[in-house]
């Protein structure tokens, strides 16, 4: 149970600073509204799994976003490595998280069946 807590709290650190160092980016492709919506560490700090969303006026802003964050993974785990003070630093993979387009997508169903 400790472990599963400190992971949590780990993740939670970690996306805390992913926002900061997301937010000084200066690359053109992140425009828009970027939310990192959540963070997923594997136990031996490997992997983690970063879902974020855009809020663009372009339909393929998010997918574009998470190309160029991809593409920065290596600037972002040195970044994290430096700003948290941890031996190892896990390699980030970026994917989009659809759940509020879901999430509005299920709004307009109901709205649509308190109509009829």
């Amino acid at each position: 149970m400790a472990q599963s807590n400190n992971m949590g709290r780990l993740a939670e650190d970690m996306k805390r600073e992913l926002i900061d160092i997301i937010g000084r980016m200066k690359d053109p492709r992140l425009g828009g509204l970027l939310t990192v919506m959540r963070v997923e560490i594997t136990p031996d700090l490997d992997l983690a799994k970063v879902y974020i969303s855009v809020l663009g006026k372009e339909p393929d802003a998010c997918a574009t976003a998470v190309a160029a964050l991809n593409h920065a993974a290596g600037h972002v785990r040195s970044e994290i490595a430096k700003r948290m003070h941890i031996r190892k630093s896990p390699a980030f993979r970026f994917i989009e998280d659809d759940g509020a387009a879901y999430a509005a997508q299920i709004n307009k169903i109901i709205e649509g069946l308190h109509h009829d």
